[in-house]
């Protein structure tokens, strides 16, 4: 991919004193620093880690234990 030079003031017509560009005219072309970009970032993992699941599954044993305990506990059971 080729890009254009930058443009010189002196020679390029509708630029004003010092690179202004008068109303109604279009900018010239010039070299940008934004260009894009061909590297496709890689999409991100969609399934959870197995640490992930294995602690949901771990806190949510713990969650039922405790509310069968406290449950037992108010009954009198314990």
């Amino acid at each position: 991919m080729t890009v254009p030079p930058d443009p010189q003031p002196d020679r390029t017509p509708g630029l004003e004193a010092g690179g202004g560009v008068p109303p109604g005219e279009t900018p010239p072309d010039s070299a940008s620093a934004t260009q894009a970009v061909s590297f496709h970032e890689p999409d991100p993992p969609r399934m959870l880690p197995m640490a992930s699941v294995i602690a949901i599954v771990v806190g949510a044993v713990i969650i039922v234990a405790l509310a069968v305990w406290a449950a037992l506990d108010l009954t009198g059971v314990l």
